[in-house]
């Protein structure tokens, strides 16, 4: 190597490791002093939905654990993209911060044109919290008795068999999907707007069968109007442990990845905001009052770390990418 292409090379390399060892300074000043104003949580639904609901539960213990105001906002719009993409491209200092669901964070734009973020590199996957249990239920006079005789009918009837959810890009709808995939199962897609609508449907049985949130069919299951035939998880829910999943209910290995809620931070992070965050919000999972609240709006805490619910995010997007894709869809 010649002597001035060497040592080019070399202040090459000693420049970006100043760099490196700059912003690691940096990152770990900025943390030192974290926090010293107000938080911001973006939910990036209405007031009074799912993200909402956790966030407004989770702002008042991070508050008191911080030391600071934590405050709500709601930015709506575009399924959840409005708000996603304004955390998305805010500083990455800890204080704007998104309480999102899975799977709309992972999925919106696998459904929509023009969401202008990657759900998985533009996002630091700070803590999953809780996970949302969904179920596959059908009318109480079904001649459906187990998931076996669902999808028989389904493949020897020539128009197949229609299921309602609570809208398109959700965790029940892409279930629905890969149910159809897995088992060469026809199976028609109807969307409602939220769950309380596709609920009606289904006690009506104006669709033949159901996949929603188990908090919201379970009173109707066990006044014996609906018919559970496996939640589509891949566990029991700590709420109904009695309830089998559909994997123990026959369809061996089948499950879809966790419909959850969770805390995210812009990219690039620094660890030693998203490390204290992570253990804040653990803290906070353990709070009697906080989880009794959560459960009550449908939700088994499932607290997991930064590093586990990164590879989650990652896990996931890869697997409803290969789903939306085998199915034909594509953005609108």
């Amino acid at each position: 190597m010649h002597k001035t292409t060497r040592w080019i090379y070399r202040f090459l390399r000693f420049a970006g490791l100043a760099c490196g060892l700059s912003l690691g300074l940096q990152g770990a000043a900025m943390a030192q002093g974290y926090p010293n104003k107000p938080i911001k949580l973006i939910a990036p639904f209405a007031a009074g939905g799912a993200a909402d609901t956790v966030a407004r539960q989770l702002a008042p213990k991070l508050s008191q654990a911080l030391g600071q105001t934590v405050i709500v906002e709601n930015r709506p719009g575009a399924g959840g993209a409005i708000g996603s993409a304004f955390v998305a491209a805010a500083p990455a200092d800890g204080y704007t911060l998104l309480v999102n669901l899975g799977p709309p964070h992972q999925t919106i734009q696998l459904f929509s044109k023009g969401v202008n973020y990657d759900p998985v590199k533009d996002f630091t996957a700070i803590a999953k919290i809780a996970v949302a249990p969904q179920a596959l239920v059908v009318p109480a006079n079904s001649p459906f008795q187990t998931i076996k005789d669902l999808l028989d009918e389904s493949r020897s009837n020539a128009k197949g068999l229609s299921f309602g959810t609570s809208g398109a890009g959700t965790s029940q709808h892409l279930a629905g999907l890969m149910l159809g995939i897995t088992h060469k199962a026809k199976l028609t897609h109807v969307p409602y707007r939220g769950g309380s609508a596709a609920l009606t449907d289904v006690l009506s049985g104006q669709v033949d069968f159901g996949i929603l949130v188990l908090s919201n069919v379970l009173p109707h299951v066990q006044s014996g109007k609906l018919r559970l035939l496996g939640l589509v998880d891949g566990s029991r829910s700590a709420s109904a442990p009695t309830l089998p999943t559909l994997a123990e209910s026959g369809l061996s290995g089948f499950s879809v990845p966790d419909t959850w809620v969770g805390l995210l931070g812009p990219k690039g992070l620094p660890a030693p905001i998203t490390q204290r965050l992570s253990a804040e919000v653990e803290k906070i999972s353990k709070d009697p009052e906080f989880k009794a609240k959560m459960e009550l709006a449908g939700y088994d805490i499932r607290m997991e770390s930064s590093e586990a619910f990164s590879k989650q995010l990652f896990d996931s997007a890869q697997l409803y990418k290969n789903i939306v894709t085998q199915a034909g869809i594509l953005p609108e």
